[in-house]
């Protein structure tokens, strides 16, 4: 049936009755799109039914859905005319593993970071109210993404506005990691307990057919609905925020679905449907490991086991220190926002149970209360990657940085990521933690720069930052006792006399590998492996400038603000100017795709360095057996 559907209205021609199968196909097809290509296969496959249920009913275009977090997107993307498409699934080019309204129509709204959705429809539909539209509106919101503070906003906004928008509660009882907290336990009570599954108006017509006591009962309370409210109801914290709440369902009973959907078109203000789903559902390996399945590279489908291995990771490496740091200090407590394994933190956790701290989705908070910690006497360590640790911005500058407090900052996923794309690269956080007084940063060149990184940190009573890439290093060995690195200690790594190239962290092996491509032309490059980014080591850097008289910056971050502009400030006060190329990601957001296509397209290989070198300063080759120019 697959093969009919290019559109929702496709879909809507094919009995109810045949959904299930259909459903089934789906299924095959994200499992052998995933398995090739790597991606998020347990929330897709938690979400098939939903999925079809609200394209079955809704009338997208025109109604609007918006996903929150959109890792969750797959099927939409298959029923909404991508299905020829979906082999290139993250691919250079290709479709994108997240919502993009550049990419489709049926995609309202571009996301790729948690707890947006809700904020999202509550704009939608004051838009279609300021233009007297009648459309509907619909976030999808995880139960995870419901430990972000932005959904309470926009969820108490919403029901004080009595706008007309359906939020569907996808409820799988985890996220990326198990989900955490207050809320979390809320929504196991509504789904443990059987009182939860009554309808409203069954017990109200309970109560009526009671003598005497349904009539003093609205005496006492005024309305009937407030006392069945309080008593019975189930989400009662929705309904005190305004919202009809309906259910749970079970999100994979498509007749069910269906139903709840077509009552909450006509239901006037805002709604909530509980939907009840299972994250795997429907291949047995994601199923029993829904967090390693969240995120995956390609993978064998007969046994679920992913096909790449190699070196060490980054993230292994801080998780391994982490937990060996422990054992000599005894102040030392881990922090992360709802990304335990994926930041490496899940050994700590088992460990040192009482000194690990996950918020959930929540990076604002996680770092005042870490400024906190670190008020108190404790040494808060912060494990979030790049791009969610933007969330947070506000509170490194108020709570941490202008009370220069000593929390280390592990900054996973740093750099370009691949193929999550431009809502996942980490690659602003040297310019917008650069400004910020009080901060150190740091990023290393290999695995056991890491390492020493890590431990220099702790130990310099003042807010630091040390930021990593995703993936494999470069398969250095990592000694057992780490080395001090005191704040600002650049080292020289080659020596050279017509050219300086100046890199930090993954950018050190590019420059490496670009002054020995430069060797074999006859140009003798110097390299200088920062390690800080913020301080820099001024007096290294500037000697070796002068000496060379042509300096080229590498760095894996934005050129504003970065890296690149550090240098330049460093230079600007000497009184032989040396010429000065900064190289870097343009102003520009990088599309997804394979990293090694996106360094190229980048000119940031050691052979697209090289060419920008020699583009730049051609006398180089003409004169290169002359020496210093």
């Amino acid at each position: 049936m697959i093969e009919t559907i290019q559109s929702p209205a496709d879909l809507k021609r094919i009995p109810p009755s045949r959904l299930k199968d259909l459903a089934r196909e789906v299924r095959d097809i994200l499992i052998n799109t995933v398995a090739s290509n790597g991606g998020h296969l347990a929330a897709n496959l938690g979400v098939v039914e939903l999925t079809l249920a609200l394209h079955y009913v809704f009338q997208l275009p025109v109604d609007k859905i918006i996903w929150d977090v959109g890792h969750q997107s797959y099927v939409h993307k298959i029923l909404t005319g991508r299905q020829e498409q979906i082999s290139t699934l993250r691919q250079y080019q290709g479709l994108s593993g997240f919502p993009k309204s550049e990419e489709s129509v049926y995609d309202s709204f571009n996301t790729g970071h948690s707890s947006t959705s809700i904020s999202a429809a509550v704009g939608f539909a004051l838009a279609r109210d300021a233009k007297g539209e009648k459309n509907s509106v619909i976030a999808v919101v995880g139960d995870g993404a419901l430990t972000g503070g932005m959904a309470f906003e926009a969820l108490n906004h919403a029901g004080h506005l009595a706008l007309d928008v359906t939020v569907v509660l996808n409820d799988n009882a985890m996220s990326i990691s198990p989900n955490v907290g207050a809320m979390s336990g809320y929504l196991s009570r509504l789904r443990m307990d059987p009182a939860y599954f009554r309808h409203k108006e069954e017990v109200e017509q309970a109560f009526l057919r009671i003598p005497g006591i349904g009539q003093n009962l609205l005496r006492v309370a005024g309305k009937l609905k407030d006392v069945v409210k309080y008593l019975v109801v189930p989400g009662i914290l929705f309904e005190e925020l305004g919202f009809t709440y309906l259910g749970p369902i079970d999100g994979h009973n498509l007749e069910d679905l269906l139903m709840v959907f077509q009552k909450a078109r006509f239901i006037k203000g805002p709604v909530m449907i509980h939907v009840m789903t299972e994250k795997g559902k429907g291949y047995l390996p994601a199923v029993n490991n829904p967090d390693q399945f969240h995120g995956i590279g390609p993978f064998d489908i007969s046994t679920g086991r992913p096909f790449k291995s190699g070196a060490k990771t980054y993230t292994q490496v801080f998780g391994e220190f982490m937990v060996r740091k422990a054992e000599e200090e005894k102040d030392l407590v881990g922090i992360t926002a709802a990304m335990t394994g994926g930041t490496g933190l899940d050994q700590f956790a088992d460990e040192y149970p009482t000194r690990f701290f996950d918020v959930g989705i929540c990076e604002q908070h996680a770092v005042t209360m870490a400024a906190a910690m670190a008020s108190g006497g404790l040494k808060p360590v912060v494990a979030i990657y790049s791009t969610f640790l933007q969330r947070a911005f506000d509170q490194i500058v108020h709570d941490v940085c202008l009370q220069n407090l000593p929390v280390v900052f592990a900054i996973d996923r740093a750099g370009l990521v691949g193929e999550d794309g431009p809502t996942h690269h980490g690659v602003f956080d040297l310019s917008y933690l650069r400004q910020i007084p009080n901060m150190t940063i740091m990023a290393p060149a290999n695995e056991d720069e890491l390492n020493d990184m890590l431990n220099s940190a702790l130990q310099y009573e003042a807010p630091t930052a040390v930021r990593y890439p995703r993936g494999s290093g470069e398969g250095v060995e990592v000694k057992k006792t780490p080395d001090f690195i005191p704040p600002g200690q650049a080292v020289l790594l080659r020596e050279g006399d017509q050219v300086l190239l100046l890199a930090v962290g993954r950018m050190v092996k590019t420059a490496l590998d670009t002054a020995l491509s430069l060797q074999e032309t006859g140009i003798r490059a110097a390299v200088i492996n920062a390690r800080f980014v913020k301080p820099l080591d001024v007096d290294l850097i500037t000697s070796w400038a002068i000496r060379c008289g042509r300096v080229v910056s590498l760095e894996d971050n934005v050129l504003i603000g970065g890296f690149g502009d550090a240098v330049l400030e460093s230079l600007s006060n000497i009184s032989h100017q040396p010429e000065v190329l900064n190289m870097g990601i343009p102003d520009q957001f990088v599309e997804h795709g394979d990293l090694d296509i996106l360094w190229h397209d980048l000119q940031l290989t050691p052979g697209g360095v090289r060419r920008q070198i020699i583009e730049r300063w051609p006398e180089l080759k003409k004169n290169r057996m002359i020496g210093r120019i």
